[in-house]
């Protein structure tokens, strides 16, 4: 299938400091009346895959939308002309625009991607069951599993019908992180599946905060015992 993406990224007149999180909560400040900016309605979280994301790559703000989520993106994208990210206000001098349509979903090709953002693949059960395997490959084949199930949650949001087996294989180091004040595992490095994905569409959790954001790559596991 294909997906419809509309990419922002912002420039300032001086290198911009904040994290995702906080580029999430000036949209969803200055334009609360969009529920696809900030993933409430009426108070309550909605529990989808999110149609905006937020990222910081490279200490860039970029926002991406898709589907629905870029058409609300072309309806604010120009609407203000600086940001605030924690305590500090940015005059935005650029915007850079991308839309696409971009496929999506299973192919008969292996593709390769790299983790732009550390992949928040574990809840706090999983946490356990991870720390508590006891040889690598047991892990391996466990972050297999979730990497298959974060993108059959993630197309079902997207409503596309996996048509078959999903194969992947995973290569990558964990690496601390903070969300919401709270000590979590990330994972970077890369993975390989037959699934396309377009670049800097988030995987796993808390991707509306810019974890898990992928990009095509030249990623190879030559161990991988994923494929035959």
């Amino acid at each position: 299938m294909n997906l419809k993406t509309f990419t922002l990224t912002l420039s300032s007149t001086r290198p911009i400091q904040g994290t995702s999180s906080e580029l999430r909560g000036f949209f969803a400040t200055r334009f609360n009346e969009y529920s696809l900016l900030h993933q409430h309605n009426v108070g309550r979280l909605i529990y989808r895959y999110p149609l905006v994301q937020y990222k910081m790559i490279g200490g860039a703000p970029m926002v991406v939308g898709i589907n629905d989520g870029a058409e609300v993106l072309k309806q604010v994208y120009d609407k203000y002309d600086d940001i605030k990210l924690g305590e500090e206000v940015y005059e935005i001098v650029e915007k850079g625009i991308s839309v696409r349509n971009q496929e999506f979903g299973v192919t008969d090709k292996i593709h390769s991607y790299e983790f732009a953002t550390p992949w928040l693949a574990l809840n706090q059960e999983n946490y356990m069951r991870y720390y508590g395997m006891k040889s690598r490959e047991e892990r391996e084949e466990f972050l297999r599993k979730t990497l298959i199930g974060n993108l059959l949650s993630m197309s079902k949001s997207l409503d596309y019908q996996v048509p078959e087996k999903i194969k992947c294989d995973v290569q990558v180091r964990i690496r601390k992180n903070r969300l919401k004040d709270v000590n979590v595992m990330t994972f970077v490095g890369g993975f390989c599946a037959n699934f396309l994905i377009p670049d800097y569409l988030g995987i796993g959790k808390s991707v509306s905060r810019g974890f898990g954001a992928v990009v095509r790559s030249e990623f190879k596991n030559k161990n991988s015992r994923a494929f035959p």
